[in-house]
């Protein structure tokens, strides 16, 4: 469910699932909602062996080269059958298009090895603009961002964090991204004063998540059992 190549944007959801993920020097890395698999590529050049699962066909075979295996499967369907585990999880903007998330994303976890991770990425509901847009008497969903008309769920910080506790997952960091204002004006995207301005878009994201993040970015790594 990912349409643009974000990860150009030293700021993006992108970018920063890039940095976490680190090398993978072998490991099985599983990309859940995986679209056209433009971060699977990336995925795969760092070194890991990529099961990508996307539930659009056409999405999924344009992933075939780019990954070591595509699962098509209904995301809201029965879990599908998936080989042994893996030692990192990615959602990449998809959770906020389920149904019921929390299942979802606990049914996935099951295949996460003890010392593995899970990245996570959801657009934050409560952004500047949406408070503006409320604040005015204002809901109106669009064709992309936080109010994408395909979102079905919504998220603060808050929600995200209680969402990532319920799952029963321990959360490591969560980090945010700025609106992607070279998406806004690609026009002027080569021109120093919005370069100026995305920095401080940057800065205000990561020092007032509640309000100015885009989306959050969550690490989390599987409780241990007693």
């Amino acid at each position: 469910m990912r349409y643009v190549a974000k990860e150009k944007d030293p700021f993006s959801s992108h970018s920063l699932i890039l940095a976490k993920v680190g090398g993978g020097y072998g490991r099985r890395l599983l990309d859940v909602g995986s679209a056209q698999g433009v971060l699977a590529e990336r995925f795969t050049q760092r070194g890991f062996e990529v099961t990508c699962i996307e539930g659009d066909s056409q999405l999924a075979a344009m992933a075939q080269s780019r990954c070591h295996k595509v699962i098509c499967a209904d995301l809201e369907g029965p879990l599908p059958q998936l080989e042994g585990r893996f030692d990192v999880i990615v959602y990449g903007d998809i959770l906020e298009h389920l149904k019921n998330p929390l299942d979802f994303f606990r049914a996935f976890n099951q295949y996460l090895t003890p010392t593995g991770i899970v990245i996570v990425s959801v657009p934050n509901i409560a952004h500047l603009f949406v408070r503006l847009s409320l604040l005015i008497g204002r809901f109106e969903y669009m064709e992309c961002g936080i109010l994408d008309r395909t979102h079905l769920r919504f998220f603060t910080l808050a929600s995200f964090r209680k969402f990532l506790s319920t799952a029963d997952v321990i959360t490591v960091e969560i980090c945010a991204t700025p609106v992607p204002l070279y998406l806004v004006w690609p026009a002027c995207k080569k021109r120093l004063w919005l370069q100026v301005l995305h920095h401080i878009n940057a800065t205000l994201s990561s020092t007032w998540k509640t309000m100015f993040a885009y989306q959050f970015v969550a690490v989390a790594q599987q409780k241990v059992k007693p």
